[in-house]
């Protein structure tokens, strides 16, 4: 059984060592956790202006996963739908988080009701979401609209 638990960060260097590492496609890949997508996405958001996520994030995440030894094929690797939510997602998060600097706010949103792994499978079914179109390009929701 895999552990599930939401693990918070415990520095801002910690995050920004994710941040950069997946810039620099040097991130070991064992720390390119669920926690580490999120906080990226986070990071990207609040400290990195030159970076725009909706367009930039597919082929960092790309690159990333060809440096660190993966693939990115219809069944592996970068998934779209699950980026552009997720980016959807952080965004939304970070406009109303009253927390105070980039480690409170990041541990915020990994406290909140989007950390969990489910999250998406709140707006899509599993057949949609794990679908080939949505991995190779933003799908709607079939569930519930975001």
């Amino acid at each position: 059984m895999t552990d599930c638990t939401i693990r918070p960060f415990d520095s801002a260097a910690a995050i920004r060592h994710i941040g950069e590492g997946l810039l620099a496609r040097t991130l070991p890949k064992p720390e390119w956790t669920h926690e580490a997508h999120l906080a990226a996405c986070a990071w990207l958001v609040l400290e990195r202006p030159d970076v725009t996520p909706e367009t930039d994030l597919p082929g960092i995440i790309r690159s990333y996963n060809v440096a660190a030894g993966g693939e990115n094929t219809d069944s592996a690797g970068y998934h779209e739908t699950l980026t552009q939510l997720y980016i959807k997602g952080v965004r939304r998060f970070l406009a109303t988080c009253e927390a105070d600097g980039l480690l409170a706010k990041v541990n915020a949103l990994l406290a909140s009701d989007m950390a969990p792994r489910d999250w998406p499978l709140r707006f899509y079914s599993r057949e949609l979401l794990f679908s080939v179109p949505a991995r190779r390009g933003w799908v709607e929701p079939d569930l519930a609209a975001f």
